[in-house]
Formats: structure tokens, C-alpha cells, sequence
């Protein structure tokens, strides 16, 4: 996969895919600026090589061209964030944009609107992709990792109308895929992964692949509790994929079978209703009352999964320990966060995505202690499947 260290783009004109789906506030104000952040190593690149950029991107799930949707709503904060002008059209193809471009000078970059405005581009419509293609630039970039799974025309089928030589991953992009293949493929042992959320259907794959290369498997959220029943224990009103169980069995002897050692939680924080107001009590795994429900990890299981984490050299954590939202049940999901920064200070290597992962990481102040936050959500976890990510493998081919 060509990088953005492989060619100099003095006088030359880069359309780069990025992901601009920032929050706004009522006031369609950026409240997290993360990943326009994440895109300036690669804007700063090409213009500091004397090239101009034509940035495109997509926000929010519009269904027309909703003006709350617009990306002239980030022109403020894109400008602070990059220090300069930016040019905009309310547009993402036609004969305005590509006047645009033509007159675009080195040094200067051009905002084009959601490309989401158009269906086209979820359906990975060729024609739309061409019409990309063709506002002017001489090199695709795509630095959009958080879009790399979807076949959509910005991110895969576009890549088909530049050859090899003219393509190329963001900075961004390169980071991700580096860094993952680093925790996944070339982890120094003991490797363990945490995985958590609601549901096991969603993480099969993510499970199954992980028992390939790591030492440790510790499972905890929603998804804990259908392992849990799968070894008859009692969970009382916990949620559970009744229909998943067979499953759940299957890849604990699976596991086995591969020396993998998989921890479930000991002990919880149960609740008598799903609310942040609801009465608690800490209870062993394995007999959970009827009417009550596990919420988080008990202090036990926050203890066996600190040891582990402190004895891994490298760890992978993806989903929450409880239901995180609620302040009473996040104590889990931030102990696994204070573990791993703690891990990572004394040399482990650590990988963490999400949206609650990362929201734990951030609120613990952990940022700057963590090796590598990816800011993919479906594209990591499809990573971590070991699945081949259509926005990549366009850029090779």
C-alpha cells in the first residue's frame, strides 16, 4: 500500500477522503474535534510539499440535503484547527466544483459538501465515483479508516479510476492499519484482549479471530452474561442471546482446545431495575437473583482483570464492562481503563477502540498513556475479525 512519504505533491492537487462526521451542538457548533484533528498530519503533508488539497467527506445520515447536515457547519473549527482560510462548495460534483478546483492554488484547500447529499454514495454508484474522479485532482487519498469497511463510491470504487501510482493512504489511515497489525499480528506475549458490550451476535467474529492470537480472552459486558448461562450459571433477569448460547459453549471448548484462557467475570454489580437510581448489591457470578440484573463487574473481577493486564505485554480492548452511561455501573469499564494506562506506563502495548473504551479512556484522562486509540468503529472491529476492509484493499489494486 503506496503512502503519503512515497510522493511529493509540489504543484499537484490531492483528493483526500476524510471522516468529518464530528457532533454538533443545537448551535451546529463541533463538540469533539477529534478527527479533524486526525486529518491534519495528512493536510499539513501535502501542502507542505507545495500541493493544494480537496477535502470531501460525509456527516450524519441525511436523507436529503438537510442543511443540518451541511459541512459548512465545520468551516469554523476546520479553520482553527488547520490555521487558514478554506474554500467551500455547497457541492460535491458538478460544474462548480470542478471550476473550483481548476482554480485551486498550491497552498489552498477546498471543502466540498456531505457527499452523503447524494444516495449515490452509500450504494457505491460507479458514476458518482467517476464524477469524483473527475473534478481535477492528479491523486486520491483516502485517511478516512472510520469508512474503510463500507463499499461506498468515496472510499472504494473511486480508488478504481486512479492507478496505483496515484493512490495512496492518509497518515491516518497508515497509523490504524500499522498499529492494529502491531497488537494483532505482531504482539509480544502475553497478549490478552478485553472484549465488552451488549451482544455477543456482534462480536463473534471478533472472538473467533482473536482466539488465534491472543493469550488471554476476557469477556465482559451485556455479551458476559449468555457465556455465564452457557455454564449454568444462575443470571437472574440479565440480558442474554438465549439463542447464542450453543455458541457461547462451542467457542469456550474451542478456546480450551487452543490453550486460550478465557475469563469470565467472578463477580457483580447487580441492580433491581435497569436505571442509575436503582438499588445495588455485589453478588458471586454464578447466582444472580430472579428480578435482579447484572449491570457492571464486581470488585473481584476487577482485581483478576488488573493482574492479567499488568502481566500482558501486549492488550486490545474493545466495549465496556457494564452499562457505562450510568455512573453507578461504570466503576468496571473505568478500572479496566486505569489498568491498562497503568500497564502501558511500565512498557505494554495498547490498543483501544470503541466508543465507550474511548469515552473512558478520554474521561480518566488516560489519552496520552495509551499506545494507540483507534477512531474506528466498525472498521476496527472488522479488523480485529481479520477481515479485508474494502477502502484498503482498493488502495492496492
Amino acid at each position: 500500500m503506496k503512502t503519503l512519504n512515497d510522493i511529493n505533491f509540489k504543484g499537484k492537487k490531492a483528493l483526500v477522503r476524510v471522516d468529518f462526521n464530528v457532533p454538533l451542538d443545537k448551535d451546529f457548533k463541533v463538540t469533539d474535534n477529534t478527527r479533524i484533528l486526525a486529518a491534519k498530519p495528512t493536510i499539513d503533508k501535502i501542502l507542505m510539499d507545495g500541493g493544494s488539497v480537496i477535502l470531501m467527506s460525509h456527516l450524519g445520515r441525511p436523507k436529503a440535503k438537510e442543511d443540518k447536515y451541511s459541512l459548512r457547519h465545520i468551516l469554523p473549527e476546520l479553520e482553527k484547527v488547520l490555521g487558514q482560510k478554506i474554500k467551500f462548495v455547497p457541492d460535491s460534483i458538478g460544474k462548480e466544483v470542478e471550476e473550483t478546483v481548476k482554480n485551486l492554488k498550491p497552498g489552498e484547500i477546498l471543502l466540498l459538501e456531505n457527499l452523503r447529499f447524494y444516495p449515490e454514495e452509500k450504494k457505491g454508484d460507479k458514476d458518482f465515483a467517476k464524477a469524483l474522479a473527475d473534478l481535477g485532482a492528479d491523486y486520491y487519498i483516502n485517511d478516512a479508516f472510520g469508512t474503510a469497511h463500507r463499499a461506498h463510491a468515496s472510499t472504494a470504487v473511486i480508488a478504481q479510476y486512479f492507478d496505483k501510482d496515484h493512490k495512496a493512504a492518509g497518515k491516518l489511515l497508515e497509523k490504524e492499519v500499522t498499529s492494529i497489525q502491531k497488537a494483532l499480528d505482531k504482539g509480544q506475549k502475553p497478549v490478552t484482549a478485553i472484549i465488552g458490550g451488549a451482544k455477543v451476535s456482534s462480536k463473534i467474529g471478533v472472538i473467533e479471530n482473536l482466539l488465534n492470537k491472543v493469550d488471554n480472552l476476557i469477556i465482559v459486558g451485556g455479551m458476559a452474561y449468555t457465556f455465564l448461562k452457557a455454564l449454568g450459571n444462575k443470571i437472574g433477569d440479565s440480558i442474554v442471546e438465549d439463542d447464542k448460547i450453543d455458541l457461547a459453549k462451542k467457542i469456550l471448548a474451542e478456546a480450551k482446545a487452543k490453550g486460550v484462557n478465557v475469563i469470565l467475570p467472578v463477580d457483580l454489580v447487580i441492580a433491581d431495575r435497569f436505571s442509575n437510581e436503582a438499588h445495588t448489591k455485589v453478588v458471586s457470578a454464578d447466582n444472580i437473583p430472579d428480578g435482579w440484573q447484572g449491570l457492571d463487574i464486581g470488585p473481584k473481577t476487577r482485581e483478576l482483570i488488573d493482574d492479567l493486564i499488568q502481566n500482558s505485554k501486549t492488550i486490545i480492548w474493545n466495549g465496556p464492562a457494564g452499562v457505562f452511561e450510568f455512573a453507578k455501573f461504570a466503576k468496571g469499564t473505568e478500572s479496566i481503563g486505569l489498568s491498562i494506562g497503568k500497564a502501558s506506563e511500565k512498557g505494554a502495548y495498547s490498543l483501544v477502540g470503541g466508543g465507550d473504551s474511548v469515552a473512558a479512556v478520554k474521561k480518566l484522562g488516560l489519552t496520552d498513556k495509551i499506545s494507540y486509540i483507534s477512531t474506528g468503529g466498525g472498521a476496527l472491529l472488522e479488523m480485529l475479525e481479520g477481515k479485508k476492509l474494502p477502502g484498503i484493499a482498493a488502495l492496492t489494486e
